[in-house]
């Protein structure tokens, strides 16, 4: 309609009196942007006069009184268009996020004495037996009690292979079955469950503002004012100068004030950087990276420093046989199978892990038997040809009266089983907290991008070590307190060169100006993810008070994903800085144009809605983001020479 009514105008402007153009092009300017005068108004009354909706008022109101009416239309046109191409990609923003809002199970089928019953799953109580079928959502969190299938956790984890689950597994919820039909007892109320807290950090997300934006805001609420005065004192003083009563002159100066006005408009400052930060958030959480907000992009941007739990972060948080030494002769399989004769009985993890291992050779359970567990000491069996089998530690070997050789003891860190059969000592069997798969190859790409790594840990010193050499961990320091880790927390964020075992005379660990990153999963790493810079919580099997202090959310517990979170961060904040410096120099141009009478109402329109466009299609790009390898090598330098 624009286009049409601008035709018409060059073509029979001299045909028509000037106020039947006023009336016509006052109704198309109307119809284009009733909006932002109402949103003006409202806004004058409620106190906030200067925004970019009262510039534009200003600006075009003013343009229709020098009767520059298309100029006045065409203003607010690309105002409107600008407006468009924000909405846009921000709905595109929203839409990664909103998908997470579809994991949430809209009933709960529960099994009952009569058979099953559909319920809202804020009615079942813990402890119940929900019925998924294939194509279903899993409601709460809960213990396969019966069948198997594979569930489909691409919406918490980001995971797009489906995970097999059996009896005694677990099933988070949000989760969809893809076959079979499953029974599984609730462990938590749907309040708590994995779904519920995901929501809940989205919807917090959008609330936090990072400095850029505030920036921005601070920014906006002193530029308005000061360009309205500017152009105020550009429209009066200088017509009051030259020629106070030659409306020609005032005129002039009007319409330099009134483009003054319009280039000056901040919307593409004020429009760009809040929505590049709402677009690297998105774009985190399609890969399973929940942000609670665009200021921990912009720390995780600046974090030269991550410190990290040990176990069930850089580890699998799970026992596993890491080594087997062997008495007499004796096989691994042979320790291994006797062991787990007598350890088949136990619940406890290690004894697990050693029915684990020995399930490779064959073992089936049930062949030992008057199993006993002795606490702090380990379990003694009877075995099928009558002799007795004693798996523990060193206490129960001296109770015994068995020698253990002095060589057996130079078998891996971790916690050691000592197998004996009748007086006959056979083995020992290292067990440790096994490490993850991608733990190594992450903190190596971390230490590529110049990031120093540090591990605190609750465990032993021996079981640190080895788990720092394995993984290439630059400084660890083990067997602290909750409130210890906190301590030494707060000496790396201080710079403080001593917090443990380096690898020699190693730099400061905070620089001038980054950020401290922490890395950890359990109730007790709460504290500190509170008190880093940046708190970064494993999300699928981590505490939920973990998940709570964290800021930010790793949904498959994979340390590759901060790899990925950084990488989002760095090119984020790179389009906020790009949108910043070029929306600057391209107003700051145009405003001495204006002021000087050089630049006209269109190159004022470019400057003001031109620029916020290229801005926010600039910022669409933060939407995006690659996660092909990071072609870095795994490294596993000598660790830690001791002090």
């Amino acid at each position: 309609m624009f286009a049409v009514l601008l035709v018409l105008h060059l073509s029979i402007e001299d045909r028509a009196p000037w106020w039947a153009w006023l009336i016509v092009f006052a109704v198309v300017y109307l119809v284009i942007g009733y909006d932002v005068l109402l949103r003006a108004g409202r806004n004058i009354v409620h106190g906030k006069v200067f925004d970019e909706n009262f510039l534009m008022v200003v600006a075009t109101v003013g343009a229709f009184c020098v009767s520059e009416f298309v100029e006045a239309v065409a203003v607010m046109l690309f105002y409107q268009v600008g407006e468009f191409f924000q909405s846009y990609a921000v709905g595109k923003s929203r839409k990664s996020i909103a998908a997470l809002m579809d994991i949430c199970p809209q009933v709960a089928r529960v099994a009952t004495d009569s058979g099953e019953e559909t319920v809202d799953p804020y009615d079942v109580e813990v402890g119940s037996t929900l019925i998924v079928r294939a194509g279903e959502k899993v409601a709460i969190d809960g213990v396969v009690e019966s069948g198997e299938g594979y569930l489909d956790l691409s919406a918490l984890t980001g995971e797009s292979a489906p995970v097999y689950v059996g009896v005694g597994d677990a099933a988070l919820s949000g989760a969809i079955s893809t076959s079979g039909v499953l029974r599984i007892k609730t462990q938590k109320p749907y309040a708590d469950s994995t779904v519920s807290k995901i929501l809940e950090l989205v919807e917090n997300a959008s609330s936090k503002k990072a400095k850029s934006e505030n920036f921005i805001t601070r920014f906006a609420a002193v530029y308005t004012p000061a360009v309205v005065i500017a152009a105020l004192v550009l429209a009066v003083l200088p017509s009051l100068i030259i020629g106070y009563n030659v409306w020609s002159v005032w005129s002039v100066w009007i319409t330099r004030a009134l483009t003054f006005l319009v280039v000056s408009c901040p919307c593409a400052l004020v429009i760009s950087v809040p929505m590049s930060f709402f677009g690297g958030i998105g774009a985190a959480s399609k890969h399973g990276i929940l942000v609670k907000g665009g200021n921990y992009l912009e720390l995780l941007d600046k974090t030269n420093t991550v410190v990290l739990d040990k176990t069930g972060t850089i580890t699998k948080g799970s026992f596993e046989v890491v080594g087997v030494a062997c008495a007499d002769g004796l096989s691994e399989s042979a320790v291994l199978l006797t062991a787990a004769s007598a350890e088949s009985s136990s619940l406890h993890p290690v004894a697990r892990s050693i029915v684990a291992a020995a399930q490779k050779y064959g073992f089936q359970s049930g062949s030992a038997l008057n199993a006993s567990e002795l606490a702090g000491r380990g379990v003694v069996a009877e075995s099928s040809d009558g002799s007795v089998i004693a798996c523990g530690n060193i206490k129960l070997m001296n109770e015994r009266g068995i020698t253990v050789p002095s060589e057996i003891n130079d078998i891996a860190s971790g916690t050691v089983v000592y197998v004996a059969k009748g007086d006959k000592f056979m083995g020992a069997i290292s067990i440790a907290d096994g490490v993850k798969d991608d733990s190594a190859a992450a903190l190596s790409a971390l230490k590529a991008q110049g990031v120093k790594t540090v591990m605190l840990t609750g465990d032993n010193y021996a079981a640190a070590k080895r788990i720092a050499a394995d993984v290439g961990i630059d400084e660890f320091c083990a067997e602290l307190l909750p409130d210890n880790k906190v301590q030494k927390l707060e000496e790396i964020m201080a710079g403080d060169n001593s917090v443990g075992e380096t690898k020699g005379n190693s730099d400061s660990i905070k620089k001038h100006g980054g950020a401290v990153a922490f890395v950890g999963d359990g109730i007790n790493d709460a504290p500190v993810l509170s008190r880093a810079d940046v708190g970064i919580a494993m999300g699928a099997l981590g505490s939920d008070a973990a998940i709570e202090a964290a800021d930010i959310v790793l949904m498959n517990d994979k340390l590759s994903q901060i790899v990925l979170a950084k990488k989002i961060a760095r090119k984020t904040v790179g389009i906020v800085r790009q949108n910043i410096v070029f929306a600057l120099a391209v107003k700051a141009i145009v405003l001495v144009l204006a002021a000087f009478g050089i630049a006209n109402m269109w190159l004022a329109v470019f400057a003001d809605v031109g620029v916020a466009v290229l801005a926010i299609l600039n910022a669409m790009r933060a939407l995006t983001v690659k996660t092909g390898g990071n072609g870095a090598a795994v490294a596993s330098p000598g660790i830690q020479t001791e002090k």
